[in-house]
């Protein structure tokens, strides 16, 4: 349910969407990205399947009968900025990118997601060894990460129907990383998917009172 914003003025009626959580089968948590698939249910609301949102801490939900069963969350956005940014790797990563680094990186990880420690410092070794192209390790690095995910997300995503939300470039690297694996993604915008989110809660919430009512 909605929880009422305490509010000044009676004509105003405020009120707060809520996260999700669960405890089962893992300890999870989601503020914000709930109502983007409210935004995806308002557009089809008799679908099921899984809503794949990649960000910082990418999410899988299992959606059925409007509601959401399960989801899953991944810190692999986080970890690609830590990594690329504070920790060894940062000497050999470029600001370009490589689409041949990307998808051997991402079938890497995706073959060998126990590995994914190994084959992280393997990028650094190569760097100093062999001479990598900073851009290439870049694209190797994303890869990697998201093939580790797209390996532990496979119980959401293998034979069901999913939506990613999203139109940057993020989301197209999981609709390839998908596409790899036989997977046809559909895209939806996000902030498509954010407004009918909210429109949809905004039509739960109570009405403001009348101008004048005390």
């Amino acid at each position: 349910p909605l929880t009422p914003a305490p509010v000044s003025d009676p004509r105003l009626s405020v009120a707060i969407v809520p996260g999700l959580s669960q405890t089962r089968p893992a300890a999870d948590v989601m503020r914000g990205e709930e109502t983007q698939i409210a935004g995806v249910l308002a557009a089809a609301p008799n679908w099921d399947g899984v809503v794949c949102l990649p960000g910082t801490h990418s999410k899988w939900a299992e959606v059925s009968a409007g509601e959401v069963v399960s989801f899953r969350s991944f810190l692999t956005g986080e970890l690609f900025a830590l990594l690329a940014g504070h920790s060894v790797l940062r000497h050999g990563m470029g600001d370009g990118w490589d689409e041949a680094g990307f998808d051997a990186g991402l079938a890497e990880g995706m073959a060998r997601p126990e590995a994914l420690t190994a084959r992280l410092f393997g990028l650094r070794a190569e760097g100093l060894l062999s001479g990598l192209a900073p851009d290439t390790a870049r694209a190797r690095l994303s890869g990697l990460l998201i093939g580790a995910e797209l390996a532990a997300a496979k119980p959401w995503w293998l034979g069901r129907d999913v939506v990613i939300v999203g139109e940057g470039r993020l989301a197209v690297l999981y609709a390839r990383g998908l596409a790899a694996q036989g997977v046809a993604a559909r895209r939806a915008p996000a902030e498509a998917a954010t407004l009918a989110g909210l429109a949809r809660a905004r039509s739960l919430a109570p009405p403001p009172a009348a101008a004048g009512a005390p």
